[in-house]
């Protein structure tokens, strides 16, 4: 029984050792895009990929703003229906995706968000729609440089999605899906959505090497625990 205990020690260290990686990281603290027009270009601050922001409206005003827990952030007016944050990346080598970031709006800004992906950055699958909340708004504290807020943070655990397993590239956007503003009125020209910390993290694929000596250790395992049973 002890050696199959031991068995089943090791089989359990090496499935922890198996680990998230950070594919890409915007923080927007040396990127910090800003101008006017239909879109904008940001760089990661570690990894690789790029940031868009993409609007019908050649007014729309891209800005860097204070951001959660730190000095920046990417925001923007002038939304409709359409408009859109877009982050891409490549998950070549890596499985089990998830998504983190921190999202929040004016009271005129939008309320609703479509989270969807694609692997060709034309054709996207909808995820789902969630809401953002108002910055600063009872009982949420504003965002502000020294520390992070965690209310406004989202989490995706697009594991499931093996089309974004050992992608080339992959795409996520954040669509605004309804003209509805945040404090139930209409979207106004001048309201903003901000986001920051948008993280795209993913499990190594394991070597067959690492596959092969799991499933032995398994079956040696059971084979032990019949025997000592």
């Amino acid at each position: 029984m002890k050696k199959a205990l031991l068995i089943a020690g090791l089989i359990g260290a090496s499935a922890v050792a198996v680990r998230a990686d950070t594919l890409a990281l915007w923080t927007f603290e040396t990127s910090q895009p800003a101008g006017t027009g239909l879109s904008i270009t940001a760089s990661p601050e570690s990894g690789s990929g790029l940031a868009t922001g993409s609007h019908t409206n050649a007014s729309t005003a891209f800005a860097s703003f204070v951001g959660n827990g730190s000095a920046h952030s990417m925001s923007a007016d002038h939304w409709g229906i359409g408009d859109y944050w877009q982050f891409q990346t490549s998950t070549t080598g890596f499985q089990d995706v998830h998504l983190s970031y921190d999202q929040t709006g004016s009271a005129t800004g939008p309320k609703s968000f479509d989270l969807s992906y694609s692997t060709d950055g034309s054709t996207f699958t909808l995820v789902g729609n969630f809401s953002v909340l108002q910055n600063g708004a009872t009982p949420n504290a504003s965002w502000n440089s020294a520390t992070a807020q965690s209310a406004y943070n989202f989490g995706d655990d697009l594991s499931s999605i093996t089309a974004l397993n050992n992608a080339s590239s992959v795409y996520f956007r954040l669509t605004d899906s309804s003209t509805v503003s945040i404090n139930n009125g209409t979207v106004g020209t001048g309201g903003t959505d901000r986001i920051d910390n948008f993280a795209i993290t993913a499990n190594p694929v394991p070597e067959p090497s690492s596959l092969f000596l799991l499933g032995g250790l398994g079956v040696l395992a059971i084979a032990l625990a019949r025997r000592h049973s």
